[in-house]
């Protein structure tokens, strides 16, 4: 079934009408943005500070010693995890400011760090956003070969002992983009027509995607080796060492919001319609974590208020913990869930559990649309 033959129901709209009146009379009577603020300002230099100055202080050559550069190469890591999440995010998804070239711009820092804004917005934007958690449509989830993170997906002997190979898998997530990824997906969204549905022109975009590869592989790899007194694997192993930091945590924020013990996997009936509205399947598919800890959310984008992400995402996510009451409230007026896990340890160990019991054989009669806790 394709994606777009999928309708969700138009039943209880009016939670998601009232839902966003609310929200909007919040802006309103603060009178205040919804897009960034001074707070979100300096975070995004601090964030590509995070990773340009290790990377200019290792080019200086003022760095002799070759584990302070592998040290530098870890901290550069944790930049390009924090440009993706608190950067990048907002802007692809036409959050961090009203005006679209500033989007834009901001959005292809993605490119910057070895990966693709387009292939993003569609894989993340179109397919993950609205087909939250649907086995097939939502490529976050499936099909992943090795990983098997939906109960509807192909069980494999090895899927056993996932749960403890999926954490060393995490870490290759933006070197397998950077090498791999980005290509079989330009050319798959161009094949299953969604390049012309986003309205871009596929020459432009391959264009865009080959030009700031090379771009992307010579100031990361060839410089280094031209410039400093190292060798190409020394190189090759820095260029490793940053890509595993920053695949392993954005993975480790990414799957807890939706591969979770207690999570939801709805499917749709042989109609191709879904039980619920948009937004209130979205409430049974994403859960929140770590809400109190100020310090992740900070670096994280506001990505562990992803009930809110995924309900407003064209909000700039420094709002996300003010209008977080909000949502709760609504949801729970209404009679919905509103999930969350109260620490980050404890979003890892439920999405742990669950990695371990979607590892299991599943038994022939089992049709279950949840994975309950």
């Amino acid at each position: 079934m394709k994606a777009s033959s999928i309708k969700f129901s138009s039943a209880r709209a009016d939670f998601f009408s009232t839902l966003n009146q609310r929200v909007n009379d919040y802006f309103k009577t603060k009178n205040i943005t919804r897009y960034a603020n001074a707070e979100m300002k300096f975070k995004t230099l601090f964030m590509f500070a995070l990773y340009f100055t290790p990377y200019l202080l290792i080019m200086s050559g003022a760095i002799a010693n070759i584990w302070v550069m592998a040290a530098l190469c870890v901290v550069m890591g944790t930049g390009i995890a924090g440009i993706g999440l608190s950067v990048m995010h907002d802007a692809n998804h036409g959050g961090y400011s009203n005006k679209s070239w500033v989007n834009n711009l901001l959005g292809y820092s993605l490119n910057l760090v070895g990966g693709n804004a387009f292939n993003w917005r569609v894989q993340h934007n179109v397919l993950h956003h609205t087909y939250t958690n649907i086995h097939d449509h939502d490529e976050d989830i499936s099909p992943r070969g090795v990983l098997r993170m939906c109960p509807h997906g192909e069980w494999k002997p090895m899927h056993k002992f996932q749960h403890v190979y999926a954490w060393f898998l995490y870490g290759l997530m933006t070197l397998v983009w950077v090498i791999a990824k980005d290509f079989v997906r330009i050319v798959k969204y161009h094949r299953e027509g969604l390049v012309k549905k986003q309205k871009a022109d596929i020459t432009t975009e391959w264009l865009i995607l080959i030009a700031t590869k090379v771009i992307y592989i010579a100031y990361i790899f060839v410089l280094p080796v031209m410039v400093l007194d190292i060798t190409w694997w020394q190189a090759l192993l820095g260029v490793v060492i940053m890509h595993y930091v920053a695949g392993f945590i954005l993975a480790v924020i990414f799957q807890p919001a939706h591969v979770i013990d207690g999570t939801e996997y709805p499917l749709p009936n042989d109609e191709g319609r879904m039980e619920n509205s948009w937004a209130i399947h979205q409430l049974h598919t994403t859960t929140n974590f770590a809400n109190k800890n100020r310090i992740l959310s900070w670096y994280v984008g506001g990505l562990n208020y992803q009930v809110e992400h995924h309900l407003f995402p064209n909000i700039c996510h420094v709002h996300y913990r003010d209008i977080s009451y909000i949502v709760r409230q609504t949801a729970n007026e209404f009679g919905l869930p509103y999930k969350s896990e109260p620490t980050f340890i404890g979003a890892l160990k439920s999405h742990a559990k669950l990695l371990k019991k979607l590892g299991r054989k599943p038994e022939p009669e089992q049709h279950s649309v949840a994975v309950a806790a």
